[in-house]
């Protein structure tokens, strides 16, 4: 594990996991360009994670091995945990920070609302009825799965709320980037705040 923190330019980890089911390596800057590198063994996943980079600004680069004989699962859950992990190690301790973060994002007939605060608190709402079909391989309700990693391990708060949809790529595809785009804003440098952003002193 490495850990370039909230006082450096890039705000960067990497983390890597290794378990009997899978081996998962996510490195991850904050301060990017929105380049991505994913290669999990599966295309849709691969797809939503440089959407989530593109929209996030941030660069990532996920390499993950998993049996996927046995079904997605396993990957899909092992990688939101490394990411994550990764996101925590990259904020630090979050001095300096806008903290939350929202967006309302239109996919053709789709709209997501997702919302972020960067608490310290792992807490998902996911608000999203979507039938249960395979997209690419990706079973859809590995999507909550994923977020439910992230939450976890980021100790983030996350809101997402499907308002409209109907094609099951496309509400996905909303959410991923949705998210991206509350993420760049919670983890954005505001200038007018000199520690941490909480009456507590603590996040």
């Amino acid at each position: 594990m490495s850990v370039d923190s909230i006082g450096s330019a890039r705000r960067s980890a990497t983390v890597e996991r290794r378990t009997r089911e899978t081996e998962v390596v996510v490195r991850l800057a904050l301060n990017g360009r929105g380049e991505c590198a994913a290669d999990t063994g599966i295309g849709f996943l691969d797809h939503m994670l440089e959407l989530l980079s593109a929209h996030g600004n941030l660069d990532l680069e996920v390499r993950a091995q998993g049996d996927l004989q046995t079904g997605a699962h396993h990957t899909v859950e092992d990688v939101g945990i490394c990411l994550g992990t990764a996101l925590a190690q990259a904020l630090g301790d979050k001095a300096g920070i806008a903290r939350y973060g929202s967006f309302l994002l239109p996919m053709d007939e789709s709209l997501a609302l997702v919302a972020l605060d960067l608490s310290g608190r792992p807490h998902l709402v996911y608000d999203v009825n979507l039938t249960n079909v395979s997209v690419g391989g990706f079973d859809t309700d590995l999507a909550v799965e994923f977020f439910q990693a992230v939450v976890n391990n980021a100790r983030l708060t996350l809101h997402v709320r499907m308002l409209a949809g109907g094609n099951p790529h496309h509400m996905i595809e909303a959410i991923f980037k949705g998210f991206g785009r509350a993420l760049a804003q919670a983890a954005s440098p505001d200038a007018r705040i000199a520690g941490v952003p909480s009456t507590k002193g603590v996040l």
